[in-house]
């Protein structure tokens, strides 16, 4: 599979789609669960994205299953769910120094602008939202990828 098959073929694009889908679902669960840990737990920025992240891949690897791969049930379900969390784990090796390096640096550009806090809108909310929106778009690329061809490889 290559990028053209996504656009040319359309068994390939309607999967896209739908794994673009469920990867917006999984973003919403993702940002809520990173935002109520950050914001009503106090947990850190890095720690609030590694629980986050482990929520989003158990909403993902349900609903690629079952919505965006249903002709990938060929591999037992321990198996197929074992290589989605390894390769959602490396994206979490790729994620957390994202979110590391980048969320010290927006929380100083953001601290620096006159006009914040506004509300629940602080420095370190924006910090922290740019830090992981920045973080899950390069993870979701990875995780494309790497998934389709050995998670649903047995696919057609």
């Amino acid at each position: 599979m290559t990028f053209t098959s996504i656009i040319t073929n359309p068994r390939e694009r309607t999967r896209f789609f739908r794994f673009a889908a469920v990867g917006i679902f999984g973003a919403v669960v993702d940002f809520g669960t990173f935002n109520l840990l950050t914001n009503f737990v106090g947990l850190s920025a890095v720690w609030a994205s590694v629980f986050s992240f482990i929520a989003a891949i158990i909403s993902n690897f349900t609903w690629n299953r079952y919505w965006t791969y249903p002709d990938s049930r060929s591999k037992p379900l321990g198996r197929q769910l074992f290589q989605f969390s390894f390769v959602s784990i490396l994206g979490l090796l790729i994620r957390v120094p994202i979110i590391a390096l980048l969320e010290p640096l927006f929380n100083r550009i953001f601290t620096d602008l006159a006009f914040l806090p506004v509300g629940f809108i602080t420095a370190e909310f924006l910090a922290n939202n740019l830090a992981l929106a920045v973080a899950v778009i390069v993870v979701m690329f990875w995780n494309f990828f790497i998934n389709r061809y050995w998670t649903y490889g047995d696919v057609e």
